[in-house]
């Protein structure tokens, strides 16, 4: 099922069993694109099918800054609603999404359980300087916060050396996918089983950790 929301730049995928959906997923695009990017559009469909509820949204500006605000206003909506809702996006939205989570574990309120980047775009192609100030975000997220990475090894904009140094720097524990001969673009199929599996790691670790208090 698919429930549009008033304004035109949000839409929320649901499944069939919403009332016992737990876990709300935020997808938001890269640079360029918008929420009906064919990738994100497959990606939402089959977390739903899966019983996820994702929220995947618009937002054009290439502000990294209005950006994350656009993506707190959706984090705010969606965790008045549902137990947990790790931050997912997918090139300059994965920035994003990391971003958010590295100013939420900061404040110290209730910073997300994990986060998922597709096609971190660790640096423009053919400019592998820019890897440090693109993952400063990422080497800030506390070890409370998982990350989930997937990216293809002949992604021109993520150095596969490089990007291992990185989570080597990382305090936050690392898991990536690398989908052989896959470009910056990736297709839904091999990502759904992984994000599946993690969301469903994560939330038996919570329920786990509940039942000790």
């Amino acid at each position: 099922q698919s429930h549009k929301e008033p304004k035109s730049n949000e839409h929320l995928s649901v499944p069939a069993t919403a009332a016992h959906a737990h876990t709300a997923v935020m997808l938001t695009h890269g640079a360029g694109a918008d929420m009906n990017f064919k990738h994100l559009v497959s990606l939402a469909r089959a977390l739903a099918s899966n019983g996820f509820l994702c929220l995947r949204f618009t937002c054009r500006a290439l502000n990294l800054v209005y950006r994350v605000k656009a993506y707190h206003a959706a984090w705010n909506y969606l965790k008045s609603q549902y137990f947990q809702c790790p931050p997912t996006g997918r090139s300059m939205g994965g920035r994003a999404a990391a971003a958010l989570a590295s100013q939420l574990s900061r404040d110290g309120g209730d910073a997300p359980r994990g986060l998922i980047c597709l096609s971190f775009p660790l640096h423009p192609p053919a400019q592998t300087q820019a890897h440090l100030q693109r993952s400063q975000d990422l080497r800030m997220l506390p070890a409370s916060i998982p990350v989930l990475f997937v990216s293809g090894t002949e992604d021109d904009m993520c150095d596969p050396e490089l990007f291992n140094a990185m989570m080597k720097d990382m305090e936050a524990p690392t898991e990536v996918l690398w989908l052989q001969g896959g470009r910056h673009g990736l297709t839904v199929r091999e990502l759904i089983k992984q994000i599946h599996y993690k969301i469903e790691n994560e939330q038996t670790k919570t329920k786990t950790h509940l039942c000790h208090i």
